[in-house]
């Protein structure tokens, strides 16, 4: 394999959704399950979901998969607490990792290796999928940031690595809309399942 893992963002307490959306029906399994199959269908080499907020019931879904977990202890000050999570559970020989939201079922496994594909052929230690010049999900960094990464204060999030390091991103343009949408809200959802029923 390529030496990538993915780490799967699901700690968050869905403050805006007003119930947990990582448990929320999607094509027929939940939110949760829909983003570790798009991965493990896609040639990354493991998956680790990061837990936080409604750890057990998440477990419950997502022990059934091939896929290690981690406990983010500090989830409430904010994702990147989650992304240090998972890059403390990260092997030695592991090149990249591949941050992907959990709420973000419909960024497909074909969108996936399309960033993996980009970040194997290009010479960049940061690459995200974009969409009309926009930054969304999921990126790729290489591991030689991690210490960077480690050290970043709760305030900032992963584009201020990028910041500091323009020379080294590649975004990866892309048709797909959906690398640029999550699940926050009641709406966001119903829109998403709906596009699924289209």
């Amino acid at each position: 394999m390529n030496g990538i893992w993915a780490i799967v963002l699901a700690a968050g307490e869905s403050m805006r959704m007003g119930s947990p959306k990582m448990l929320l029906p999607f094509n027929n399994v939940t939110v949760i399950e829909q983003v570790i199959r798009n991965l493990l269908d896609a040639t990354v080499d493991r998956v680790v979901v990061v837990l936080g907020a409604n750890r057990e019931e998440i477990m419950k879904l997502t022990r059934r998969y091939d896929v290690f977990h981690c406990y983010n202890e500090d989830y409430k000050s904010g994702m990147l607490s989650s992304v240090k999570c998972g890059f403390y559970s990260l092997p030695e020989g592991c090149i990249g990792a591949l941050i992907m939201p959990g709420d973000q079922p419909m960024t497909g496994t074909g969108e996936i290796n399309r960033v993996i594909s980009a970040f194997t052929e290009s010479d960049k230690g940061l690459v995200m999928a974009s969409h009309n010049g926009k930054r969304g999900h999921p990126l790729i960094m290489d591991l030689k940031y991690m210490d960077e990464v480690l050290n970043l204060q709760d305030d900032e999030g992963l584009s201020a690595l990028a910041a500091r390091h323009p020379e080294d991103v590649l975004e990866s343009e892309t048709d797909d809309e959906s690398v640029l949408r999550d699940i926050d809200t009641q709406e966001d959802y119903i829109n998403e399942v709906n596009k699924t029923k289209q």
